[in-house]
């Protein structure tokens, strides 16, 4: 692959660039096959068009965690996913320690443009809360970040709806029986009252904001595709709008992660580039069509062998075949799609040295003929 057909990396802990705001975005509408909304869509064209006077495209990845969990892993943080478009931040998931690798990675909250969660496993959510409760006091280290002052759209999945079936036909417990699938929504309400001494008190004493003014949660509509959380929870469909301001508009399509319902994987076309975020999916047709074209891809991978090898229980493997998706096939995804790079995340398992980098990257390039990449924490890559 040439010099200008590859994406830049930036090691970990450098600072943002200077990012000037954009025009408004163009009026238009994702194709069939999810294609880009201005014409850059393709691995060449987009290359082009960031050579042309070395005009730098303002959209940049930035990995804050990389792992699979939930389990901990003491050194490791939880996924979570930064694209960065002309100065202003759009953060995918919250897992574990988000929030200070947000800080960490030099992002500024003031910058906060939008959330969007791809599902409600708590190892993609469990930092979300923090964002407002510790985000939104007032400004962090050395004052220069103001915090989150103004409104935040969130979007992610509504209520489920039904509970799977226990593994193997047997009973489990029921967490909060009156209502055991809240959306995010009610995610969010009951994380707000869970918090309200604490906010109430500092309400009082310190002038924070009210948090509940820095929230606007918009849980996402799911188009009429025969999606149901007990029976096919992604059937084919085509990409849909779930959000769109001035410098982005975000596409959607359900994905296959097992039986958590719903669950999405996210596309960004800017006015010059298209990002893809698989979040948690087994193989999918649906994320080859999100992803036609696109500069970037950034899929979950798991590698099975080291799974089997370690002898996990069956109702553990069941679970993981049915969840994510092969470093092999996210290979063939990415081919299939003709994005310009993959950027492997999400991996599992995720410490340092348990799986090596070239393995993981040699998988992945059995079926895709692109530059690929092995997401690291703090990683920064200009699309």
């Amino acid at each position: 692959m040439s010099e200008d057909h590859q994406h830049h990396t930036v090691p970990p802990g450098s600072a943002p660039h200077g990012l000037s705001r954009r025009n408004l975005l163009q009026a238009g509408s994702v194709g069939a096959a999810g294609a880009a909304l201005w014409g850059a869509a393709t691995p060449t064209a987009a290359a082009s068009a960031r050579s042309a006077g070395g005009r730098d495209s303002g959209v940049e990845f930035v990995a804050l965690g990389t792992a699979a969990g939930p389990p901990l892993e003491t050194g490791h943080t939880g996924i979570a996913s930064v694209l960065r478009v002309h100065g202003r931040n759009y953060l995918i998931d919250c897992g574990r320690s988000a929030l200070t690798q947000y800080s960490r990675a030099g992002l500024l909250l003031s910058d906060l443009a939008a959330i969007h969660i791809t599902h409600l496993h708590a190892d993609h959510m469990a930092d979300f809360y923090n964002f407002f409760l510790l985000g939104g006091w007032g400004p962090g280290d050395g004052e220069l970040d103001a915090g989150i002052t103004e409104t935040v759209p969130v979007h992610g999945p509504g209520p489920a709806g039904a509970l799977p079936p226990a593994f193997g036909g047997g009973e489990a417990p029921t967490v909060a029986p009156e209502n055991p699938t809240p959306g995010l929504a009610e995610l969010t309400r009951l994380s707000i009252a869970a918090h309200a001494y604490s906010t109430n008190v500092f309400l009082r004493d310190s002038g924070i904001p009210d948090v509940r003014e820095l929230i606007d949660v918009q849980e996402i509509a799911l188009p009429d595709v025969g999606a149901t959380p007990l029976g096919e929870t992604a059937p084919a469909m085509e990409p849909f709008v779930v959000s769109e301001d001035d410098r982005v508009r975000v596409s959607a399509v359900l994905v296959p992660h097992g039986p958590m319902f719903p669950s999405f994987a996210f596309r960004f076309d800017t006015e010059e580039r298209s990002v893809v975020f698989s979040g948690d999916t087994a193989r999918s047709d649906n994320v080859v069509r999100l992803s036609e074209s696109a500069d970037l891809l950034v899929h979950e991978a798991i590698d099975l062998e080291h799974y089997r090898q370690a002898g996990l229980p069956d109702a553990v493997l069941s679970h993981l075949e049915k969840s994510h998706t092969t470093t092999e096939d996210v290979g063939r995804v990415a081919e299939e799609a003709g994005v310009g790079t993959l950027v492997l995340s999400h991996l599992a398992p995720g410490a340092e040295g348990t799986v090596s980098d070239g393995r993981w990257i040699s998988k992945a390039q059995r079926h895709y003929s692109g530059q690929v990449i092995r997401a690291k924490e703090l990683m920064r890559v200009a699309v």
